[in-house]
């Protein structure tokens, strides 16, 4: 599965309609939607698509029409982050209106290509699961530690200082803290 870590943006344009696209990933998706429609208060719609993994690592999916024809352009965009493979991210795609209808096939049309075309232009990078893991060092061994988990360029959300040593706590994928782990 590929995921992105930062908005990335495409435009098209059919039958004088404009769609602009924005993938995004999914812990700022809502935040990007409300700025999208700020920033674009004359838009007709403002369609999306998300996939994400929950808590239990399942995949949740969501789309919306906003105002389009049922089925012509949430549900689309969607099917296309499903083909990709995506996880974790959402596709907001803004439009606004030419004065040619385009009719459902059309809006599907136009909503995929808008959707691929960001898609294309993305930096995809590999997901992988994120957990948490705490653990004590006493502190003759900090230095140690620190070191090791500099190397393994792993992410320390937190160090508390107690009486006995440091406590860490660390966010990253499951092989480094197997490495962080099998060293304690």
């Amino acid at each position: 599965m590929k995921t992105v870590n930062k908005l990335f943006a495409a435009s098209i344009e059919v039958k004088k309609s404009k769609f602009h696209s924005f993938l995004v990933p999914f812990s700022s998706f809502e935040e990007t939607l409300n700025d999208l429609k700020k920033r674009h208060p004359k838009a007709n719609h403002h369609v999306t698509a998300f996939r994400y993994l929950n808590e239990h690592n399942q995949i949740v999916e969501g789309s919306s029409d906003d105002g389009e024809p049922r089925g012509s352009s949430g549900r689309p965009t969607l099917k296309v982050l499903q083909g990709h493979n995506l996880i974790n991210v959402g596709i907001i795609t803004v439009r606004y209106f030419g004065g040619i209808l385009l009719g459902v096939g059309g809006l599907v049309k136009a909503y995929s290509d808008a959707a691929n075309e960001v898609i294309k232009r993305a930096e995809l990078i590999e997901y992988k699961q994120v957990f948490e893991y705490d653990f004590s060092v006493a502190y003759d061994k900090t230095r140690e530690i620190e070191y090791i988990l500099k190397k393994l360029d792993v992410y320390v959300v937190d160090r508390g200082f107690g009486s006995e040593g440091i406590e860490y706590k660390i966010r990253d994928d499951i092989e480094k803290i197997k490495k962080i782990k099998e060293i304690l």
